[in-house]
């Protein structure tokens, strides 16, 4: 009877529903584990579903991993997209609040994103790469459009490496807080809003 009632309580589960299910077991698992030590095997089983439905939604481990980075990358992108009209300063305390609250709630996404970088598979670290270069673009749009900056946008041609070089620092930061509460989350927060500021007005 027990069997009986997994199976349905199973059917309930929407196409959307199951894939993020997949998702978010495989989040944890590659938040905690190198690539090559996650298992299908281990996903479906925390999952309680066959690995034949497993493959169903995702072909290859490459795909599985791909989209579990895909889906915390569309996740911070929403999260962090600039407001039109409203100044980079106003939006900046707001943004990384928004930001870090994110890092918080979605821990093991978050570390699963940046360990795609440490991927031994290329086809996944290009997705990682990919994400990453839409969040710089989407913070130099902002400062482009920002009546501040924008006028010296042009001036400066080490923005967009300024810019890198501050994402990768805020990535830094937000790992090495979540391993332990050294500091609060107003602090991560206007660590990372003076470093940004200190690299678009220097």
């Amino acid at each position: 009877m027990a069997a009986n009632q997994g199976e349905r309580t199973r059917r309930r589960l929407s196409t959307e529903e199951r894939r993020e299910q997949l998702l978010t077991v495989g989040a944890r698992l590659f938040s905690e584990n190198p690539y090559d030590d996650v298992w299908i095997e281990q996903v479906a089983e925390i999952a309680g579903v066959s690995r034949g439905l497993l493959y169903h939604y995702f072909p290859t481990k490459r795909d599985f991993f791909a989209a579990v980075v895909e889906r915390e990358s569309e996740r911070m992108l929403r999260m962090t997209a600039a407001v039109p009209g409203v100044p980079v300063r106003e939006q900046l305390t707001a943004g990384l609040d928004t930001y870090l609250e994110y890092v918080e709630s979605h821990a093991h996404g978050y570390r699963a994103f940046h360990r795609a970088d440490a991927a031994g598979d290329q086809a996944v670290r290009r997705v990682y790469q990919r994400a990453l270069a839409a969040q710089e673009e989407q913070i130099l749009a902002a400062l482009a459009a920002d009546p501040e900056f924008g006028p010296a946008f042009a001036e400066r041609p080490d923005l967009p490496l300024a810019v890198r070089g501050w994402l990768a620092f805020t990535t830094a930061v937000c790992l090495e807080w979540l391993r332990g509460p050294g500091l609060s989350r107003e602090q991560v927060r206007d660590l990372c809003a003076r470093a940004l500021l200190g690299v678009v007005t220097d």
